[in-house]
C-alpha cells in the first residue's frame, strides 16, 4: 500500500511539474508578443493590461507615411525565391548524400556542418566584396543569391534524414521499370518526402523573412529594403513614436506567425514521420 501511494505521488509530483514547466514556457514565449501587440494600440505603451483608450496612430501611420506594403512586398519576393531555390538545390545535395556512396561523403557533409558554427558577421565582407565584383550590391537579385545559402546545414539535415527513411526498394523498383535517379527523385522521392520538404522550406522562409543583418547591410534604397531593414531605420528615425515603432514589428511578426499555424500539422507530421509503410 505504502508503495502504490508513494508511487501515486511521485507521479502526480512529475505531472504537477511538468505543467508548471509548460507554463513557464508558453509564458516566456507568448509575453513579448502580447505585450507589443497590445502596446501598439496604447497611447503609452507597456504592460499585458488592455488598452482603455484604443490608439491606431502607429498603424495608421504606417500605411501611409512609410507605405509598409512596399517593404511587405520586398520581403515576399525576396522570401519565396529564396526559399525556393535553397530548397530545391538542397533537396538534390541530400539525395545524393543518402543514397549515394562516393568518395569524399564525410568530408563534404562535415562541410555541411561547419556552417553552423560560422557566424554571419565573419563572412560579411567578402560577401559584400563579391556581391560589389558581380554588381549586385543593393539589388534583390544579389539578397536571394545570399539568403539562398543561409540555413543550407539546417536544410541539408532534415531532408538528407527523411530521405533516410524512405526504402530504397522503391527507387530499386522504379529503376527496374527504367526510371533513372533523377526521374525517381522527382516522382518517387518528392512525393513521398513533401512533409519533409515543406518543413525544410518552412524553417527556410522564416529564417528568411526575419534575417535583418545582410539585408541592411546589402540593402541601401529605401524602395527596395525588406521589413526587418526597415525596423533598423525605424528605431532610430521614430525612436519617439513608439506607437508606429511597435505597429511595424506586429506587422513583420504576424505573417510568420499566421503561416507556421497554417503548416503546424504538416511541420510535426515531418518531425515525427518513420519509414513509409504500405
Amino acid at each position: 500500500m505504502e508503495n502504490r501511494k508513494s508511487s501515486k505521488l511521485g507521479d502526480f509530483l512529475t505531472s504537477a511539474f511538468g505543467k508548471v514547466v509548460m507554463f513557464l514556457v508558453i509564458f516566456i514565449s507568448l509575453y513579448p508578443i502580447v505585450w507589443v501587440f497590445l502596446s501598439s494600440f496604447k497611447e503609452n505603451p507597456g504592460g499585458l493590461s488592455l488598452p482603455t483608450e484604443w490608439v491606431f496612430d502607429g498603424y495608421i501611420t504606417i500605411f501611409t507615411k512609410l507605405n509598409i506594403l512596399t517593404y511587405f512586398k520586398n520581403s515576399f519576393i525576396i522570401t519565396i525565391a529564396s526559399t525556393v531555390i535553397s530548397v530545391l538545390i538542397v533537396s538534390m545535395a541530400a539525395y545524393v548524400s543518402a543514397r549515394m556512396e562516393f568518395k569524399l561523403k564525410g568530408l563534404i557533409t562535415l562541410m555541411f556542418s561547419t556552417t553552423l558554427f560560422i557566424p554571419a558577421i565573419s563572412i560579411s565582407l567578402p560577401i559584400y566584396q563579391l556581391l560589389g565584383n558581380l554588381g549586385l550590391k543593393d539589388t534583390h537579385i544579389g539578397v536571394i543569391f545570399i539568403y539562398s545559402g543561409l540555413g543550407i546545414a539546417t536544410t541539408f539535415f532534415i531532408l538528407r534524414s527523411y530521405f533516410l527513411t524512405i526504402p530504397k526498394e522503391m527507387e530499386e523498383a522504379a529503376r527496374i521499370d527504367g526510371c533513372g535517379y533523377v526521374g525517381s527523385f522527382f516522382r518517387i522521392i518528392v512525393p513521398i518526402a513533401k512533409p519533409g520538404i515543406s518543413t525544410a522550406a518552412i524553417m527556410a522562409f522564416l529564417n528568411n523573412w526575419n534575417e535583418f543583418y545582410f539585408a541592411s547591410l546589402l540593402l541601401k534604397s529605401k524602395d527596395k529594403m525588406t521589413l526587418p531593414a526597415l525596423l533598423g531605420q525605424f528605431t532610430t528615425a521614430y525612436s519617439k513614436n513608439l506607437n508606429g515603432m511597435f505597429s511595424a514589428i506586429i506587422v513583420t511578426v504576424v505573417p510568420t506567425i499566421v503561416i507556421f499555424c497554417l503548416l503546424s500539422e504538416t511541420f510535426v507530421k515531418s518531425l515525427t514521420a518513420g519509414a513509409v509503410k504500405g
